[in-house]
Protein backbone atom coordinates (compact mmCIF):
# COMPACT_ATOMS: atom_id res chain seq x y z
CA UNK A 1 0.00 0.00 0.00
CA UNK A 2 1.52 3.52 -1.07
CA UNK A 3 1.54 5.46 2.57
CA UNK A 4 -1.43 8.36 2.45
CA UNK A 5 -3.54 7.03 -0.63
CA UNK A 6 -6.70 5.00 0.32
CA UNK A 7 -6.38 1.50 -2.29
CA UNK A 8 -10.09 0.52 -1.48
CA UNK A 9 -12.99 1.94 0.67
CA UNK A 10 -15.74 -0.18 2.60
CA UNK A 11 -18.06 0.65 -0.25
CA UNK A 12 -15.67 -1.88 -2.58
CA UNK A 13 -16.86 -4.29 -0.92
CA UNK A 14 -18.62 -7.32 -3.62
CA UNK A 15 -22.07 -8.00 -3.62
CA UNK A 16 -23.15 -10.82 -5.86
CA UNK A 17 -26.03 -9.88 -8.20
CA UNK A 18 -26.01 -6.60 -9.38
CA UNK A 19 -24.10 -4.47 -12.12
CA UNK A 20 -23.02 -1.18 -12.88
CA UNK A 21 -24.16 -0.03 -16.41
CA UNK A 22 -21.22 2.54 -18.12
CA UNK A 23 -22.23 4.44 -21.01
CA UNK A 24 -19.78 6.25 -22.84
CA UNK A 25 -21.85 9.41 -24.48
CA UNK A 26 -18.70 11.27 -25.62
CA UNK A 27 -15.22 9.31 -26.26
CA UNK A 28 -13.22 12.75 -27.92
CA UNK A 29 -10.38 14.72 -26.39
CA UNK A 30 -9.70 18.29 -26.62
CA UNK A 31 -12.35 19.30 -29.33
CA UNK A 32 -14.93 17.75 -30.97
CA UNK A 33 -14.13 15.71 -34.30
CA UNK A 34 -16.54 15.47 -37.53
CA UNK A 35 -16.59 13.32 -40.45
CA UNK A 36 -16.86 10.02 -41.62
CA UNK A 37 -13.71 8.76 -40.78
CA UNK A 38 -15.06 9.35 -36.78
CA UNK A 39 -18.09 7.65 -36.78
CA UNK A 40 -17.79 4.49 -34.79
CA UNK A 41 -16.00 5.96 -32.00
CA UNK A 42 -17.56 8.96 -32.16
CA UNK A 43 -17.09 13.00 -32.33
CA UNK A 44 -18.37 14.40 -28.56
CA UNK A 45 -16.22 15.49 -25.98
CA UNK A 46 -16.01 13.51 -22.58
CA UNK A 47 -18.76 12.71 -20.94
CA UNK A 48 -19.57 8.79 -19.37
CA UNK A 49 -23.13 8.25 -17.92
CA UNK A 50 -23.44 5.65 -15.16
CA UNK A 51 -26.58 3.84 -13.40
CA UNK A 52 -26.78 0.55 -11.10
CA UNK A 53 -29.69 -1.93 -10.59
CA UNK A 54 -31.16 -1.15 -14.25
CA UNK A 55 -32.17 2.35 -12.92
CA UNK A 56 -31.82 5.58 -15.04
CA UNK A 57 -28.21 7.30 -15.12
CA UNK A 58 -27.99 8.82 -11.31
CA UNK A 59 -23.84 10.23 -11.69
CA UNK A 60 -22.06 11.59 -14.86
CA UNK A 61 -18.28 11.79 -15.06
CA UNK A 62 -17.78 14.98 -16.69
CA UNK A 63 -20.24 17.34 -19.18
CA UNK A 64 -18.12 17.54 -22.56
CA UNK A 65 -20.70 18.04 -25.56
CA UNK A 66 -21.19 14.21 -24.98
CA UNK A 67 -23.45 15.43 -22.07
CA UNK A 68 -26.41 15.87 -24.98
CA UNK A 69 -26.07 12.36 -25.47
CA UNK A 70 -27.17 11.56 -21.96
CA UNK A 71 -30.70 13.28 -22.01
CA UNK A 72 -31.48 10.18 -24.97
CA UNK A 73 -30.66 7.75 -22.68
CA UNK A 74 -33.73 8.98 -20.26
CA UNK A 75 -36.43 8.85 -22.82
CA UNK A 76 -37.45 12.02 -22.34
CA UNK A 77 -37.82 12.34 -18.50
CA UNK A 78 -36.02 14.70 -16.43
CA UNK A 79 -32.24 13.96 -15.08
CA UNK A 80 -32.30 14.44 -11.38
CA UNK A 81 -28.53 13.17 -10.41
CA UNK A 82 -25.16 14.92 -9.92
CA UNK A 83 -21.92 15.65 -12.89
CA UNK A 84 -18.99 14.89 -11.32
CA UNK A 85 -16.27 16.86 -13.06
CA UNK A 86 -12.91 15.86 -13.10
CA UNK A 87 -11.48 19.48 -14.29
CA UNK A 88 -12.50 22.73 -15.83
CA UNK A 89 -11.21 22.78 -19.49
CA UNK A 90 -13.67 23.67 -22.11
CA UNK A 91 -13.80 20.50 -23.45
CA UNK A 92 -15.14 18.59 -20.64
CA UNK A 93 -17.80 21.77 -19.52
CA UNK A 94 -18.78 23.02 -22.54
CA UNK A 95 -21.89 20.55 -22.74
CA UNK A 96 -23.93 22.42 -19.43
CA UNK A 97 -25.46 24.85 -21.63
CA UNK A 98 -27.08 22.10 -23.46
CA UNK A 99 -28.29 19.58 -21.26
CA UNK A 100 -32.01 19.53 -21.81
CA UNK A 101 -32.71 16.49 -19.30
CA UNK A 102 -31.78 18.94 -16.84
CA UNK A 103 -34.17 21.84 -17.79
CA UNK A 104 -37.03 20.14 -15.35
CA UNK A 105 -34.90 18.18 -13.24
CA UNK A 106 -32.38 18.50 -10.41
CA UNK A 107 -28.52 18.63 -10.84
CA UNK A 108 -25.81 18.90 -8.27
CA UNK A 109 -22.59 19.59 -9.77
CA UNK A 110 -18.83 18.80 -8.17
CA UNK A 111 -15.80 20.64 -9.24
CA UNK A 112 -12.38 20.09 -7.88
CA UNK A 113 -11.90 22.74 -4.35
CA UNK A 114 -10.02 25.71 -5.61
CA UNK A 115 -12.28 29.29 -6.28
CA UNK A 116 -16.22 29.53 -5.48
CA UNK A 117 -17.66 26.83 -8.15
CA UNK A 118 -19.99 29.11 -9.84
CA UNK A 119 -17.31 31.91 -9.96
CA UNK A 120 -14.86 29.75 -11.61
CA UNK A 121 -17.46 27.78 -13.66
CA UNK A 122 -18.81 31.74 -14.76
CA UNK A 123 -15.66 32.11 -16.46
CA UNK A 124 -16.64 29.42 -19.16
CA UNK A 125 -20.17 29.24 -19.25
CA UNK A 126 -21.40 33.13 -18.87
CA UNK A 127 -21.23 36.35 -21.33
CA UNK A 128 -19.70 37.34 -23.71
CA UNK A 129 -18.11 33.25 -24.13
CA UNK A 130 -22.03 31.81 -23.50
CA UNK A 131 -25.26 33.74 -23.36
CA UNK A 132 -26.22 32.13 -19.76
CA UNK A 133 -24.54 32.18 -16.85
CA UNK A 134 -24.23 29.01 -14.19
CA UNK A 135 -27.47 30.59 -12.04
CA UNK A 136 -29.67 30.86 -15.34
CA UNK A 137 -29.52 27.24 -16.36
CA UNK A 138 -32.72 26.15 -16.52
CA UNK A 139 -33.88 23.76 -14.27
CA UNK A 140 -32.42 23.16 -10.54
CA UNK A 141 -28.58 23.59 -10.61
CA UNK A 142 -26.32 23.27 -7.22
CA UNK A 143 -22.75 23.82 -7.58
CA UNK A 144 -20.34 22.40 -5.11
CA UNK A 145 -16.90 22.37 -4.20
CA UNK A 146 -15.21 18.48 -4.32
CA UNK A 147 -11.98 17.52 -1.78
CA UNK A 148 -9.96 14.87 -1.95
CA UNK A 149 -10.72 11.53 0.02
CA UNK A 150 -13.93 9.44 0.26
CA UNK A 151 -17.29 10.53 -0.24
CA UNK A 152 -20.85 9.46 -1.10
CA UNK A 153 -22.65 10.71 -4.44
CA UNK A 154 -25.78 9.57 -5.03
CA UNK A 155 -25.53 6.11 -3.57
CA UNK A 156 -22.21 5.41 -5.37
CA UNK A 157 -18.93 5.45 -3.03
CA UNK A 158 -16.55 7.86 -4.97
CA UNK A 159 -13.11 8.60 -4.10
CA UNK A 160 -10.81 11.81 -5.56
CA UNK A 161 -7.67 12.00 -5.89
CA UNK A 162 -5.01 14.85 -7.40
CA UNK A 163 -3.09 13.78 -10.03
CA UNK A 164 -1.32 15.16 -12.91
CA UNK A 165 -2.55 17.50 -15.82
CA UNK A 166 -1.67 20.95 -16.06
CA UNK A 167 -4.14 24.40 -16.53
CA UNK A 168 -5.84 23.94 -13.33
CA UNK A 169 -6.50 21.29 -10.63
CA UNK A 170 -7.35 17.93 -11.98
CA UNK A 171 -9.21 15.23 -10.06
CA UNK A 172 -9.14 10.86 -10.81
CA UNK A 173 -11.92 9.01 -9.43
CA UNK A 174 -12.68 5.75 -8.36
CA UNK A 175 -16.64 4.96 -8.21
CA UNK A 176 -18.11 1.46 -6.72
CA UNK A 177 -22.03 1.11 -6.23
CA UNK A 178 -21.36 -1.98 -3.95
CA UNK A 179 -21.13 -4.62 -7.04
CA UNK A 180 -18.49 -3.25 -9.14
CA UNK A 181 -16.19 -0.88 -9.53
CA UNK A 182 -14.25 1.69 -12.18
CA UNK A 183 -11.41 4.36 -12.33
CA UNK A 184 -11.57 7.28 -14.42
CA UNK A 185 -8.43 9.33 -15.38
CA UNK A 186 -10.00 10.70 -18.73
CA UNK A 187 -6.60 13.76 -18.64
CA UNK A 188 -3.40 12.13 -16.73
CA UNK A 189 0.19 13.52 -17.62
CA UNK A 190 2.20 11.13 -15.51
CA UNK A 191 5.37 12.74 -17.13
CA UNK A 192 5.30 16.10 -14.74
CA UNK A 193 6.17 13.11 -11.65
CA UNK A 194 9.25 11.76 -13.62
CA UNK A 195 10.15 9.70 -16.94
CA UNK A 196 9.07 6.61 -14.92
CA UNK A 197 10.19 3.02 -16.20
CA UNK A 198 9.21 3.37 -20.16
CA UNK A 199 9.63 6.74 -20.29
CA UNK A 200 6.21 7.46 -20.64
CA UNK A 201 5.57 8.76 -17.08
CA UNK A 202 5.46 7.72 -13.27
CA UNK A 203 3.13 5.43 -12.16
CA UNK A 204 2.38 7.13 -9.08
CA UNK A 205 0.48 6.48 -5.79
CA UNK A 206 -2.32 7.93 -6.81
CA UNK A 207 -3.05 6.88 -10.45
CA UNK A 208 -2.43 3.43 -8.49
CA UNK A 209 -4.63 3.60 -5.67
CA UNK A 210 -7.24 4.85 -8.05
CA UNK A 211 -7.14 1.60 -10.43
CA UNK A 212 -6.15 -1.10 -8.06
CA UNK A 213 -8.38 -3.90 -8.96
CA UNK A 214 -10.70 -2.26 -10.37
CA UNK A 215 -13.06 -3.82 -12.99
CA UNK A 216 -12.74 -1.06 -15.50
CA UNK A 217 -9.81 1.77 -16.09
CA UNK A 218 -10.85 4.33 -18.54
CA UNK A 219 -7.74 6.13 -18.94
CA UNK A 220 -7.20 9.04 -21.15
CA UNK A 221 -5.14 7.21 -23.96
CA UNK A 222 -4.93 10.54 -26.22
CA UNK A 223 -1.20 9.72 -27.64
CA UNK A 224 1.08 6.78 -29.14
CA UNK A 225 4.43 6.19 -27.46
CA UNK A 226 6.10 7.20 -30.76
CA UNK A 227 4.48 10.11 -30.82
CA UNK A 228 4.83 11.47 -27.07
CA UNK A 229 7.99 13.10 -27.39
CA UNK A 230 6.68 16.05 -29.83
CA UNK A 231 3.32 15.73 -27.90
CA UNK A 232 3.84 15.59 -24.14
CA UNK A 233 3.74 19.12 -23.13
CA UNK A 234 -0.19 19.01 -23.87
CA UNK A 235 -0.51 17.18 -20.33
CA UNK A 236 -1.68 14.23 -22.19
CA UNK A 237 -0.90 10.24 -21.81
CA UNK A 238 0.25 7.55 -24.28
CA UNK A 239 -2.12 4.43 -24.56
CA UNK A 240 1.13 2.39 -23.50
CA UNK A 241 1.46 3.94 -20.27
CA UNK A 242 -2.58 3.33 -19.73
CA UNK A 243 -1.64 -0.05 -20.17
CA UNK A 244 0.81 -0.27 -18.17
CA UNK A 245 -0.95 0.65 -15.43
CA UNK A 246 -3.74 -1.02 -15.91
CA UNK A 247 -1.20 -3.76 -15.67
CA UNK A 248 0.43 -2.81 -12.35
CA UNK A 249 -2.59 -1.68 -10.94
CA UNK A 250 -4.25 -5.49 -11.83
CA UNK A 251 -7.13 -3.61 -13.67
CA UNK A 252 -9.13 -6.15 -15.00
CA UNK A 253 -10.13 -4.58 -18.11
CA UNK A 254 -8.70 -0.89 -19.82
CA UNK A 255 -11.19 1.24 -21.68
CA UNK A 256 -8.69 3.88 -24.00
CA UNK A 257 -10.12 7.26 -23.69
CA UNK A 258 -9.58 10.78 -24.92
CA UNK A 259 -8.89 10.13 -28.39
CA UNK A 260 -7.09 12.75 -30.06
CA UNK A 261 -9.71 14.67 -32.07
CA UNK A 262 -7.26 13.91 -35.63
CA UNK A 263 -7.51 10.16 -34.95
CA UNK A 264 -9.60 8.24 -37.30
CA UNK A 265 -11.69 5.16 -36.41
CA UNK A 266 -8.74 3.09 -38.49
CA UNK A 267 -6.34 4.73 -36.62
CA UNK A 268 -7.56 4.05 -33.10
CA UNK A 269 -8.17 0.28 -34.38
CA UNK A 270 -4.68 0.21 -35.11
CA UNK A 271 -3.39 1.08 -31.39
CA UNK A 272 -5.91 -1.65 -29.83
CA UNK A 273 -4.53 -4.11 -32.12
CA UNK A 274 -1.21 -3.73 -30.65
CA UNK A 275 -2.13 -3.78 -27.62
CA UNK A 276 -5.01 -6.78 -28.02
CA UNK A 277 -1.64 -9.39 -27.07
CA UNK A 278 -1.41 -8.79 -23.19
CA UNK A 279 -2.79 -9.93 -20.19
CA UNK A 280 -5.73 -6.91 -20.27
CA UNK A 281 -8.51 -7.26 -21.83
CA UNK A 282 -8.43 -3.71 -23.61
CA UNK A 283 -11.13 -1.68 -26.05
CA UNK A 284 -11.38 1.71 -27.46
CA UNK A 285 -14.08 3.60 -25.54
CA UNK A 286 -17.12 4.34 -28.53
CA UNK A 287 -19.59 6.79 -28.19
CA UNK A 288 -23.05 5.27 -27.20
CA UNK A 289 -21.62 2.28 -26.37
CA UNK A 290 -22.43 0.71 -23.22
CA UNK A 291 -20.59 -1.83 -20.82
CA UNK A 292 -22.04 -3.59 -17.83
CA UNK A 293 -19.94 -4.54 -15.15
CA UNK A 294 -20.69 -6.72 -12.33
CA UNK A 295 -18.76 -8.45 -9.73
CA UNK A 296 -18.39 -11.67 -10.79
CA UNK A 297 -16.32 -13.18 -13.84
CA UNK A 298 -16.23 -12.66 -17.06
CA UNK A 299 -15.70 -8.87 -16.85
CA UNK A 300 -19.09 -8.07 -18.54
CA UNK A 301 -22.59 -9.35 -16.97
CA UNK A 302 -25.99 -9.75 -19.04
CA UNK A 303 -29.43 -8.76 -17.84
Amino acid sequence: MHQGFPQVGPQDLQLPHRRVRVTFCGTRGSTPASGPEYVRYGGHTSCVALAHDGQPPSLVLDAGSGLRRVSTLLDGEAFSGSLLLGHLHLDHVQGLGFFSAADRGWVDVYVPAQDDPRAVLGRIIGPPIFPLTPDELRGNWSFHSLEPGWRSIEGWSVLALDIPHGGGRTFGYRISDGSASLAYLSDHSPLQLGEGPDGLGEYHPAALSLARGVDLLIHDAQHRAAEFPAKAFLGHSAAEYAYGLAERAGARRLALFHHDPDRTDVQIDAIVADLADGIIDVFAAAENQSVDLCSARPLTCQG
